[in-house]
């Protein structure tokens, strides 16, 4: 980015929003999403900034709000997108941070988020609607309301593989026609899966996501899954990407990576190690998708239903419709004014569009 870093102010808050329904997965059941938002401004232009942090690092909204009162001084001293990675670790805090400053470089040069990434005008995108871990019962009937989904993701607990079972067939039973994927949360044990794994080919299951405990990635290394496998809690950030192995697809999420500089970085590094690319979310408002969308242009699989399990969510908000996910630039990442002249390309303009798979 061309612009000095100058003066800034940070404000940092804390929200609270209830869930429509409890949302239940392995080892876990959640009723809200606590956020933290930041803001950034200049004086004359400002970003926002929204996370969720890494539930299983402990990763709540109090501790990312004290994160970021740490580096207040450098934060308003003047920073810009080169000096954000230096001050925090990858995660919530770093996230937050990281988008309010794409969206205050929005409004300073006057072109969008999207177009200083480089990632070309954004396209509606298939998203994938996250079905909690009930009864088969249920489980069928929430698959049934999701009248307009094109794909479906389902949550697996792993203490009862039958039941598992019980579910990823009930899902199929009452949506034949979507893409279908399942995620294990960590759940699982080797042979839990082995169990599983008939019903999950006879279900005609697509994407199998993170089956083993993270620290278990070498179980992976001789799996025989004809099913393809991606990586969620197993890899946080391009550090760990780097090193990963056993896995098809690498689920990126700015939460866990510390934003779309990073998330963006690591989706670069995986088309080139030939994995398949992922974006999902850790909960959040729109605020939190409309950073994930833009990273969502170069993605297979796109899991950014956050805010349709809300009860609420912003003003401007992402819209769900016949299974896509649409984000028009006013929701965040928009400037006020657009000058006449294009801004420089970045480096991934030269790469090519997402390969993104049927569904």
């Amino acid at each position: 980015m061309n612009n000095r870093p100058r003066p800034l102010s940070l404000q940092v808050a804390i929200e609270r929003l209830p869930l429509k329904v409890p949302f239940r997965i392995s080892g876990h059941v959640f009723d809200g999403v606590d956020l933290v938002v930041t803001t950034i401004a200049d004086g004359t232009c400002a970003g926002r900034g929204e996370a969720a942090g890494v539930y299983y690092f402990q990763e709540g909204a109090a501790e990312m709000a004290a994160a970021l009162e740490a580096v207040r001084g450098d934060v308003e001293a003047g920073i810009d997108l080169e000096d954000a990675s230096g001050l925090l670790p990858p995660g919530g805090a770093r996230n937050a941070l990281d988008c309010a400053l794409w969206e205050l470089e929005a409004q300073r040069t006057g072109w969008p988020v999207w177009m200083l990434a480089g990632v070309g005008r954004p396209r509606p995108l298939v998203t994938t609607f996250t079905l909690s871990a009930e009864s088969p019962g249920d489980t069928a009937l929430a698959a049934t309301t999701l009248t307009g989904a094109r794909a479906i993701k389902l949550k697996l607990t792993g203490d009862d593989p039958d039941l598992d079972a019980a579910r990823v067939m009930a899902a199929r039973a009452a949506r034949p026609d979507v893409w279908l994927s399942v995620d294990g949360n960590q759940g699982f044990t080797r042979d839990g899966l082995d169990r599983l794994m008939p019903s999950l080919s006879a279900a005609r299951v697509a994407l199998l996501e993170q089956p083993f405990p993270r620290g278990r990635e070498a179980w992976m290394m001789d799996l025989e899954s004809p099913i393809p496998t991606a990586a969620d809690e197993s890899v946080q950030s391009l550090t760990e990407l780097e090193a990963l192995n056993g896995f098809d697809v690498v689920n990126i999420k700015l939460d866990k990576c510390g934003g779309l500089s990073e998330g963006l970085a690591m989706a670069r590094l995986a088309r080139r190690r030939g994995l398949g690319v992922m974006v999902g979310n850790m909960a959040g408002t729109s605020w939190s998708m409309a950073p994930a969308y833009v990273l969502g242009q170069l993605c297979d699989v796109v899991d950014l239903d956050g805010p349709a399990v809300l009860r609420s969510d912003r003003d401007r908000h992402v819209t769900y419709a016949d299974g896509l996910l649409t984000c028009a630039d006013d929701v965040w990442g928009a400037p006020d004014v657009r000058p006449a002249r294009r801004p420089a390309m970045t480096e991934l303009d030269v790469l090519p569009s997402s390969q993104s798979r049927s569904r």
